[in-house]
């Protein structure tokens, strides 16, 4: 089996080298100067234990690679919101048949790639790694560098999953395969909330009241919605006795995934994707809204923003105003057709939003 790594960053990056290292074959699709230094001098893998530096073969776009249906396995670990990109770019070069493993945080990537290819999974991901400078990724925990738990998506089994459980055990990581991997990807994703708020306040900034009330919103949100869930407890319990960080070059992890962006001045993260969507478990939009509304998580000052016209068609049903972006999957036509109450052409804009509406 080969696999190939769309992403090559602090996830990507992380699981590609450790693979590679077992003798593994694995091609990494990576861009910018970090491309350049991988192709150049190698991928260094830092830990608290040691640095080494692989030739892993690199690549900067899909269609530069030679795809072998029979024997590939595409490991996506983009950030969410260039997934839509990324699947584009992957489809035009190879068939729908290709499996996808999706190892971004949230559910969204791994819908987002069934819409594109016939065989998808989704993973939840404990990998407290570090990808600041290009060529250099880093894994803070030690022994095991992590968990990666995969299952099909959205439900099921999928017996080429066992296999891609095996390998990663091999490279040292606790792996499991899930059959409800979307319940556990939910339970993750309420961890992920303060990424954005540590992105806006710096890894030592004090928002533990922040995360709780945001926490308690997105719960209430999921029971309005019908998303089930793996409990705190059990979550937090997969990853214990199996962390355990350490410091590299006497530092510890700097940040979270989303600081890191801002660190890199990548120009986004991937907050916007940290969210409930109840269209995975076949709740429709108008349903979400009107059981927000009903228990009164959505109040009578609330607006919806989307992308849709659907969206704005859902929140005119609910009694909701309507704020629709540019930004987003749907084009102007479309939104000026639905006919929200206010369009907006660019982020900048949602600057005072609150009175506005």
């Amino acid at each position: 089996m080969r696999y190939i790594i769309f992403g090559a960053g602090a996830i990507g990056g992380v699981v590609g080298a450790r693979l590679f290292e077992q003798g593994i074959e694995v091609v990494l699709v990576a861009r910018g100067e970090h491309l350049r230094v991988i192709q150049r001098a190698g991928l260094t893998l830092q830990s608290p234990e040691r640095s080494v530096t692989l030739p892993i073969p690199a690549r900067s776009h899909p269609t530069e690679l030679a795809f072998r249906p029979s024997d590939d396995v595409v490991l996506l670990a983009t950030k969410t919101q260039d997934s839509t990109l990324a699947l584009a770019e992957l489809r035009n070069a190879t068939a729908a048949a290709i499996p996808v493993v999706c190892l971004q945080n949230g559910a969204e990537a791994a819908r987002l790639a069934l819409r594109r290819f016939d065989r998808v999974a989704g993973a939840i991901t404990m990998l407290p790694n570090a990808h600041l400078q290009p060529g250099i990724v880093q894994a803070h925990s030690t022994p095991v560098p992590g968990i990666v738990d995969v299952g099909r998506y959205p439900s099921g089994d999928d017996p080429l999953l066992a296999t891609v459980s095996a390998d990663l055990r091999r490279a040292g990581f606790d792996s499991e395969v899930r059959l409800d991997i979307v319940r556990w990807q939910y339970g993750k994703l309420l961890e992920n909330l303060k990424n954005a708020l540590q992105a806006l306040c710096g890894p030592d900034g004090d928002y533990a009241d922040l995360v709780s009330g945001l926490r308690t919103e997105a719960e209430a949100c999921y029971r309005a919605a019908g998303i089930a869930t793996v409990p705190e407890h059990e979550l937090r319990g997969r990853s214990r006795g199996v962390l355990n960080l350490g410091m590299i070059d006497g530092r510890t992890r700097p940040g979270d995934s989303s600081w890191q962006s801002l660190a890199r001045a990548t120009g986004s993260i991937e907050s916007d994707f940290l969210f409930v969507s109840g269209g995975d478990v076949g709740v429709r939009k108008e349903e979400q809204l009107r059981a927000l509304v009903e228990q009164g998580v959505a109040g009578p000052g609330a607006a919806l923003i989307g992308d849709r016209a659907i969206d704005v068609a859902a929140a005119r049903a609910t009694g909701l105003r309507s704020i629709a972006v540019l930004w987003g999957h749907g084009s102007r036509a479309e939104l000026e057709g639905a006919e929200p109450d206010l369009l907006l052409e660019v982020p900048a804009e949602l600057k005072g939003l609150a009175g506005a509406i």
